[in-house]
């Protein structure tokens, strides 16, 4: 090995580990845990994971509590491995990952599945999971992500052009905005109104001139209608053709009604964290600043995908 290899950090970290043979449901939740990580088993011995701070956070935690099963368990950074050269570690994590997208395929031909909103939830899901540790980009993931956009997308025609009544003008809702009136005002200023503007009031009518939005009994304006919450009706009514808005207004639907409609729990921290900040006595304004940093956080992470 050069001197130049062995000051460059390892690329590779190995767990090795065993586990006493009566620990049968502590062997499975180990296993359970390096499958989601998506480490990949050697037959010499031992999981490899590529090096970085996220995966070594996981080997960390899962050898701690390995010893506490009373194992043994070591996390080694490794630079190379000498019957294994790294193109071929590169190629096996890239075949782990296809097969798990040739598996959620096969779910997705299902029709039951593709005419389904808790099953697209569930399968988007499942992406986003296989995302995570496919850390050498399989080819068959942007096969997977076409797809799921193809069925995600409302069926072809232009999005309603926005009313000049709707333009730069000021946007009420309630004071101390959760997350449907945070994503709602993202979703208004994003899609809607590049200009909007936004003020809290308890009642619509003493702002007269403002559209309304999650405001109760507001004679006018978007709020809950049906099943839907505000980001949904806002969603529908202006016809924004983006599927990671959909996906979004699943999350926001679930975090916001707290009825599992679609699986989604993502944005419950996300709700958690605005009812924490407003629970510190931030202001109405910084709230929905905050939030509607969150939300285009969100919105950025989906479009990764």
């Amino acid at each position: 090995m050069s001197v130049s290899e062995q000051q460059a950090a390892p690329a590779w970290l190995l767990l090795m580990f065993s586990l006493p043979t009566k620990r049968a449901s502590e062997r499975v939740d180990v296993w359970r845990k390096l499958r989601r990580y998506g480490a990949l088993p050697l037959r010499s011995s031992g999981y490899l994971l590529p090096n970085n701070a996220a995966n070594q956070e996981h080997f960390e935690w899962l050898a701690a509590a390995i010893r506490k099963y009373k194992g043994d368990a070591s996390v080694v950074q490794v630079h190379a491995i000498d019957d294994l050269p790294a193109e071929r570690l590169v190629q096996m994590f890239v075949e782990a990952r296809s097969k798990d997208y040739e598996q959620l395929l096969r779910e997705m031909k299902n029709p039951k599945s593709r005419n389904n909103l808790a099953s697209l939830g569930r399968l988007r899901r499942r992406f986003q999971e296989i995302v995570t540790i496919d850390f050498f980009e399989s080819p068959l993931r942007s096969r997977v992500e076409a797809w799921l956009m193809k069925v995600e997308t409302p069926p072809a025609g232009r999005s309603r052009k926005v009313k000049r009544e709707f333009l730069n003008r000021t946007w009420v809702t309630r004071p101390r905005p959760g997350i449907d009136r945070v994503s709602s005002a993202w979703l208004i200023r994003r899609f809607i109104d590049t200009n909007a503007r936004f003020v809290f009031a308890t009642d619509s009518k003493h702002t007269a001139d403002a559209i309304p939005f999650d405001m109760f009994a507001a004679p006018k304006g978007f709020g809950h209608r049906g099943d839907d919450c505000t980001f949904e009706t806002l969603h529908k009514e202006f016809g924004i053709r983006d599927a990671k808005i959909t996906a979004i207004a699943e999350i926001v639907h679930d975090a916001d009604l707290d009825d599992a409609k679609f699986g989604r729990t993502e944005g419950t921290g996300l709700d958690r964290v605005l009812i924490g900040w407003a629970q510190q006595g931030v202001s109405d304004e910084e709230l929905m600043r905050r939030g509607m940093e969150l939300i285009e956080g969100l919105y950025h992470s989906l479009s990764q995908h």
